[in-house]
């Protein structure tokens, strides 16, 4: 796996000659009493909810959403009952390069329009599929409802199994801690930025950066009672700028996502504190304010970059590029 939120390998980075800060590799995923399918299981469910969740999530109104439901998705594509091999042959064959044509929500097309694509791997979505297919999702309130006034007549009834909860069978460690501020703080700021880029278009989005990208970062860090930076080498706004430390671990990122080579979450302890980074990946939605000029990035759009980020190095990305790292401190070490 390639992005967000690979947790499968091993990291293990040069240990550092300080004697009171050490760097230590994130453990797997899951200690200890888990089977095959109960850990793919659980990794389809934790994928499912910090990648699709962004845009797919339960909590949004009907009327507020800038995505269909996951759970919408799921019963559309099963639709016709197919085996649980055609299910994830569908979703991928969808979400490896989206398309008007190659969607089967025409509905949700038309409303939201056709989602950017995002560099997910192939492992990741039959992990997501094989987990939606097998055990029943939530589902927001009104779901029910809207589902039967457009589909067949009769009771809807979420195919699936009840999720077991004996399969989580570990306390969550500080990376995992870590890995979740920063995933429910990207949730928080993309859920904000796709629906002013679907609905208002990238001018409006660029100011909601500009104008709200901080109060809400620093909103989710009381929530979550730590430190939470978003840094780049290349920033747009100079508060951005990474430290000699932070762009180290940007490097690191940079290589293994160049060489298609899987990464896990860094933690660095130095005293009571721990210190956690983790990728922001470039999409095609951030290419409309950080790709390359004259191609990705409309006229309008360069012009208020230039008059409000007169020194701006945030531009000329691809998709699937290091456009930064989350750098998180989390008090209490690995006491947490």
């Amino acid at each position: 796996m390639k992005n967000l939120l690979t947790l499968v390998s091993i990291l293990i980075l040069a240990s550092c000659k300080n004697s009171d800060k050490t760097e230590k590799p994130v453990s797997q995923l899951k200690s200890g009493n888990l089977d095959v399918y109960q850990e793919s299981m659980l990794k389809g469910k934790e994928l499912m909810e910090s990648k699709c969740y962004v845009c797919h999530g339960p909590e949004a109104s009907e009327d507020s959403r800038i995505a269909p439901p996951m759970v919408a998705i799921k019963a559309r594509y099963l639709m016709g009952n197919p085996s649980k091999e055609e299910f994830g042959n569908a979703i991928w064959n969808f979400v490896e390069k989206p398309s008007m044509e190659k969607g089967k929500m025409k509905g949700a097309l038309k409303r939201f329009g056709v989602m950017p694509y995002q560099p997910y791997s192939e492992e990741e979505i039959r992990l997501i599929s094989d987990y939606i297919y097998e055990f029943k999702i939530e589902e927001p309130e009104w779901f029910k409802e809207h589902w039967e006034k457009g589909h067949e007549k009769g009771n809807y009834q979420q195919q699936g199994k009840d999720f077991d909860t004996k399969f989580k069978s570990s306390p969550k460690t500080v990376k995992e801690i870590g890995l979740e501020m920063a995933l429910s703080t990207q949730k928080v700021l993309g859920k904000n930025l796709m629906g002013k880029m679907q609905k208002e278009g990238p001018v409006a989005a660029l100011k909601f950066c500009n104008e709200k990208a901080y109060p809400l970062t620093d909103s989710m860090a009381i929530v979550h009672g730590a430190n939470i930076k978003r840094v780049s080498d290349r920033a747009r706004n100079p508060m951005n700028r990474a430290n000699t430390q932070e762009l180290k671990y940007i490097a690191y990122f940079k290589e293994r996502i160049k060489a298609e080579e899987d990464y896990e979450p860094i933690s660095v302890e130095i005293g009571d504190k721990t210190n956690f980074y983790y990728p922001i990946i470039t999409n095609d939605m951030c290419l409309k304010c950080h790709g390359k000029k004259g191609n990705d990035i409309r006229a309008e759009v360069v012009s208020i970059l230039q008059e409000r980020y007169p020194e701006d190095e945030a531009i000329g990305y691809s998709a699937n590029e290091v456009r930064g790292i989350w750098s998180i401190v989390l008090e209490g070490g690995s006491q947490r």
